[in-house]
């Protein structure tokens, strides 16, 4: 498939939640994939939780099991970024380290032919600083999915002042091919979602600790009260209390607001490891 944005083969480079995510949704809008890991145990084990959830999917009458073996026969999976040569478009969502990402990207341009997009799934991080990384600036660009990938109906495509408006069009079109909806935003701490997410999430610790009503109650009040899903407590222990300290200390650096400066209950319970869900207690406590 090439769809509107011309695009037939794509490569995602991550063995994460997000990894995983992003496999599933492009494989199931009908894209060739190639899911690279450090190991290729990894990278096996995404194809293996992408093929556990649509059967999960099939058995609740969502899909067909042929739908299901189509999609799971578009996803190869490997070790060696080499492997991803003959991709389109690569999305990298490795973990959320600068340093990390302009190694990636800058050994990606080295295997990928010119005329390939490189695009960032990161969620706060500065994408001209891993665009001048490459020999391909023009080429590099923002493409932030929302966790649960398959669900999450928003992406945010991300413009550095390098990008050419060539290729933001394109993502722009590969985001709809894949069923998304797409924001476009500048290249700035946050973006739009996280940039007005975190602080309030950061201003829920500060209401909690201060006494006002306790953590279950907070998450009542906003479920209640506005109409969200989730609670700050439930949604800060889903996204991880790691990830949310380092996304809170990157908006703080980048623009020196107050509301982003992590609160130290937050820094506590990191350093505790007590990060959420994925470790059984956060903020809140989870059965196992």
């Amino acid at each position: 498939m090439a769809g509107s944005s011309g695009l037939t083969r794509v490569g995602v480079v991550g063995s994460g939640i997000m990894g995983a995510g992003i496999v599933e949704v492009v494989a199931s809008a009908g894209f060739e994939v190639v899911v690279r890991a450090r190991s290729e145990e990894g990278a096996a084990a995404v194809v293996s939780q992408v093929d556990s959830r649509l059967r999960r999917a099939v058995e609740r009458g969502r899909l067909q099991a042929a739908e299901a073996d189509a999609i799971v026969a578009r996803i190869g999976h490997t070790s060696h970024l080499s492997e991803l040569a003959g991709c389109d478009l690569v999305i990298e969502t490795v973990v959320e380290d600068l340093e990390v990402k302009k190694r990636l990207v800058a050994e990606l341009d080295t295997v990928l032919p010119d005329n390939a997009v490189i695009a960032t799934n990161t969620s706060t991080l500065a994408v001209v600083e891993l665009a001048v990384a490459t020999t391909r600036p023009d080429r590099v660009c923002g493409l932030h999915f929302f966790n649960p990938a398959p669900a999450m109906p928003l992406v945010e495509v991300v413009a550095p002042v390098t990008v050419a408006e060539s290729t933001v069009e394109m993502v722009e079109r590969f985001a709809a091919d894949c069923g998304k909806e797409s924001v476009r935003v500048a290249d700035r701490a946050g973006f739009v979602v996280n940039a007005l997410l975190f602080p309030y999430l950061n201003a829920a610790i500060a209401l909690a600790e201060r006494g006002v009503a306790s953590r279950v109650d907070v998450d009542r009040a906003m479920r209640g009260g506005c109409n969200f899903p989730m609670g700050p407590f439930e949604l800060l222990d889903l996204i991880g209390l790691d990830t949310t300290l380092r996304i809170l200390e990157t908006l703080h650096r980048e623009t020196g607001d107050p509301s982003s400066l992590p609160h130290p209950e937050l820094r506590r319970l990191v350093a505790a490891g007590h990060l959420g869900r994925k470790t059984g207690r956060g903020f809140l406590e989870h059965g196992t």
